[in-house]
């Protein structure tokens, strides 16, 4: 979502091509535009919103493998121009633009092994530097800011493994610290904050296939309590959280394929 209210919508995978295309949806009217395309085709990016008004697309996979290319998008311009390199090819991992403006970018797929390790973007200096590794590398997690200022981790796979490690990122300090597990290992979930501050996990993948589960996380308690199930198993969805502070589940994989069901929780 961009500062003047339309979406952009960048990359990804289409009719087994990877694409460089990138478009913008007016809400106003209810069309699309092509705007610029990015220089690297990709899929399994990140974007990240900066607080100048830019849109920060970082790694992914491409025709040549793993991506440490980076790229911003200039919504007053309408195109896009390169910055700095991350550290470490990745795809499958996540972004949080962080209260001070920087980007944290964590986990994730690179170069054949499962990664643990997590890099800030400064867009001060469109520069990429190490911080504090996650205790254990995963890919397929979550990623969400805490009122706090924190950012929490959750879930994702590695190795055949599925996991219910949580963990807290402290910008402050650059440490990852552990905190309570969920109840059941996951991995393509969903994370919604909440009005009240607490995180809604819900649905995903684990040992005994696809999950209908959703699970509450406290940040004052760090303590997880179960929430009431979804009416359909699924992975791959989406989760907004709505102006009347419910949340909207919307589609995914489930046992019997692809679905376009949604569940509403209040």
């Amino acid at each position: 979502m961009l500062s003047n209210g339309k979406v952009l919508v960048t990359g990804g995978w289409s009719y087994s091509n990877y694409s460089n295309s990138a478009e913008l949806y007016d809400p106003a009217t209810g069309m699309w535009t092509k705007t610029d395309n990015i220089s690297i085709a990709r899929a399994y990016h990140t974007a990240s919103m900066l607080s100048n008004g830019k849109v920060l697309v970082a790694g992914g996979f491409s025709y040549n493998g793993y991506l440490n290319i980076a790229e911003l998008y200039d919504p007053a311009a309408g195109v896009w121009a390169k910055t700095g390199n991350m550290n470490f090819g990745r795809w499958i991992s996540t972004a949080s633009t962080l209260s001070n403006g920087k980007v944290l970018v964590a986990g994730g797929l690179g170069f054949g092994d499962y990664l643990n390790s997590a890099e800030l973007y400064d867009p001060a200096t469109g520069v990429w530097t190490k911080t504090g590794n996650m205790s254990i590398a995963r890919w397929g997690h979550t990623a969400s800011m805490l009122s706090n200022g924190k950012v929490l981790v959750t879930g994702g796979a590695v190795i055949g493994d599925f996991l219910n490690i949580a963990e807290l990122y402290d910008p402050a300090t650059g440490v990852w610290t552990k905190t309570g597990n969920m109840s059941i290992p996951r991995y393509y979930h969903t994370a919604s904050i909440l009005s009240n501050g607490k995180v809604l996990v819900a649905g995903g993948y684990s040992y005994n296939g696809y999950l209908n589960s959703a699970e509450i996380y406290d940040p004052a308690t760090e303590v997880w309590t179960k929430a009431s199930n979804m009416s359909l198993a699924r992975q791959y969805h989406t989760a907004s959280v709505l102006s009347n502070g419910k949340v909207l589940v919307v589609g995914g994989q489930g046992s019997r394929g692809y679905t376009n069901s949604a569940d509403l929780y209040t």
